[in-house]
Parts: structure tokens; C-alpha cells; sequence
């Protein structure tokens, strides 16, 4: 799972790395996603989006990508996130 924020958005992207194909994607700026709340809080909302696509794609195991962030605030809310919807590092 890679990740990238923004000031306003956060995006994530399951990627095959053998393949060089994006296999999932998921934002804050998909359609039919609306979240009322802090930033943190969409982050997390953002994870489990990107964990229900990817159980209904049969992927339960990824590695975490942080894109050189630190592991706090908004990426950490996305990990727990997608911790929370059944992915696991």
C-alpha cells in the first residue's frame, strides 16, 4: 500500500510491484465518499474504503508504504484504518 496526503486529500494505491500494475485505489476525493470531520478522521475513513475494495478483490496481506512520512497523524489513522477493515502488514 502506498501512500500520499496532500494538504486537503489523502490517497492510497494497492500496487503489484512484481507487475508495476495499481491494483486498488482509494482517496478522499472518490466519488460517494463524504466525510464531515478532521483530516485524521477522513484518513481513517480512507483506509477502510481501501480495505473493504480490497477484501471483495481477495487481498487480505500488504506492505505498508509510507512514502517517507512519518508514522503519525493522518498516516497512522489510515493504517488503523485499514487495520480496522481486515488488512494486515
Amino acid at each position: 500500500m502506498v501512500v500520499y496526503r496532500s494538504n486537503k486529500e489523502i490517497y492510497c494505491q494497492l500496487i503489484d510491484d512484481l507487475n508495476g500494475h495499481t491494483l486498488l485505489a482509494a482517496s478522499s476525493r472518490d466519488k460517494g465518499f463524504s466525510f464531515s470531520g478532521n483530516k485524521v478522521g477522513q484518513a481513517k475513513a480512507v483506509g477502510k474504503a481501501l480495505a473493504e475494495k480490497a477484501k471483495s478483490a481477495n487481498l487480505s496481506t500488504v506492505v505498508f508504504d509510507r512514502g517517507g512520512y512519518l508514522y503519525h497523524g493522518r498516516i497512522k489513522a489510515l493504517a488503523e484504518g485499514a487495520r480496522e477493515g481486515g488488512l494486515q502488514f
